[in-house]
């Protein structure tokens, strides 16, 4: 996506706008999954490297107007049942490759989909088998996604004692209207019991998740969204501007021209200025800012051990159909339909569909690119681990940030983002990609 005020050109209303990885997607393949993954799974991890878990639970009530994810909103409780038996069996083939076995894991998260969609007896069945050889009591972080509205004071209490660390509620709006029209399951009322209930419970970490600009959204609603958020004090809060990959609802409306809404998605400028009348907010109440994305209450105590780790270069086993990985220098993705899955791991074969070796500049690129989202960065590190001056590797992108007003520190021991700069973090790292990156489709 084009950044309007460095180009002069209006910014697209469709396509992916969040960058969650380097090299992009698109140009992962399956020809890499024999070439590089499985070798990469074969040989042994390198010591000291985190080892981190993430587990794809595909299922939803409704699938959101805005949703880019393999999620089903069809299967009933057989199904279910089969989809988190493969899960433990690719667990078990997974953890007995040579760059996983004897590994502690340092960190779980639990995405989806909606993980809160399982029954407590699921929930406990799943780990149980999972921590049965491989036990993660000791792990630094463990996030837990959770839809409101699936949420009753008994099953927060068993995910509690399944050792869940953080849970993040996906909140988005405590409109019921926009709720409504963005296809969310979930209701108002149904977010102040669930957050009570957490609360009750004690959860060390409770995040709510916000999304600027959906469907329908103004500004009288997103100020009281805000007083909402402050009101519930929560631990940490994660707010998105709202985008439209192309496999969203949304998106197939405004290209198709169906009419199926009739409320529109905001621009761009609009969202930036909600996050910043949000973090502007969170910090006149002693939120401080994490990452483009996150405040958090108190940064001694609160973290974000899942973002931090990956964006270093941490291992992340990944479970599911479709789930993203990386392992011994190898991003691999799953297959991504649930018969393929369901099918490889019958065969006793792990199922990946797609992966890819980064080169070590591009190892170099896409830890650059991650952290700036912190709104910072410090070249010694890079330096130390790559044994690379980044001032001098990226001179030319960090010249036009600063040309466009985006920099506010450029010294030898940090680098860091004006908080405009840090709003559209997502559109300036595109700035540090290879020339044969650039203009690549991203997913």
């Amino acid at each position: 996506m084009t950044d309007s005020h460095a180009t002069g050109v209006a910014e697209p209303e469709v396509g992916s706008y969040f960058v969650a990885n380097y090299p992009p997607f698109s140009t992962w393949t399956a020809d890499a999954v024999g070439r590089d993954a499985r070798p990469a799974l074969g040989a042994e991890a390198e010591p000291g490297r985190p080892l981190g878990l993430y587990l794809h639970i595909p299922f939803c009530r409704k699938r959101c107007h805005f949703c880019y994810f393999r999620v089903y909103t069809d299967k009933n409780s057989q199904q279910v049942a089969q989809y988190l038996d493969l899960l433990a069996r690719e667990w078990d083939l997974l953890r007995e490759q040579p760059a996983l076995a004897g590994r502690e894991i340092e960190y779980v998260y639990f995405g989806g989909g909606t993980p809160s969609f399982l029954s407590t007896q699921q929930l406990s069945s799943l780990v149980s088998r999972l921590t049965a050889c491989t036990p993660w009591s000791s792990a630094e972080e463990i996030t837990f996604e959770c839809e409101p509205g699936t949420l009753t004071e008994p099953k927060l209490d068993v995910i509690r004692r399944l050792g869940v660390t953080r849970l993040s509620l996906g909140v988005e709006n405590f409109d019921d209207t926009i709720l409504d029209i963005n296809g969310r399951a979930h209701r108002s009322p149904e977010i102040a019991k669930a957050y009570a209930y957490a609360r009750n419970i004690g959860f060390p970490q409770i995040n709510i998740d916000l999304i600027a600009g959906m469907l329908g959204e103004t500004d009288e609603n997103w100020q009281r969204c805000i007083e909402r958020t402050l009101e519930l004090d929560p631990d940490s809060v994660t707010i998105y501007q709202m985008e439209l990959p192309y496999n969203t609802t949304i998106t197939a409306d405004i290209l198709k021209k169906t009419g199926q809404f009739h409320e529109h998605v905001a621009p761009w400028e609009t969202r930036r200025r909600w996050v910043r009348e949000a973090f502007e907010a969170l910090e006149r109440a002693g939120y401080s800012i994490g990452s483009a994305y996150t405040a958090v209450k108190d940064p001694s105590r609160t973290k974000f051990a899942y973002r931090d780790q990956l964006w270093q270069g941490a291992d992340l086993a990944a479970l599911g159909v479709a789930s993203f990985g990386h392992v011994n220098g190898v991003h691999m993705q799953n297959v991504d339909t649930w018969e393929q899955y369901a099918e490889m791991i019958d065969r006793g074969e792990l199922p990946l569909g797609r992966a890819y070796r980064p080169t070590a500049d591009e190892r170099l690129i896409r830890e650059t690119i991650l952290q700036l989202k912190r709104g910072s960065i410090r070249p010694a590190y890079f330096a130390q681990k790559f044994g690379v001056d980044v001032r001098d590797r990226f001179a030319p992108a960090w010249q036009t940030i600063k040309a466009d007003g985006y920099l506010a520190e450029d010294s030898a021991d940090r680098i860091a983002l004006t908080r405009e700069g840090l709003l559209r973090v997502d559109v300036l790292l595109h700035r540090f990609f290879l020339d044969k990156h650039r203009n690549v489709r991203y997913t």
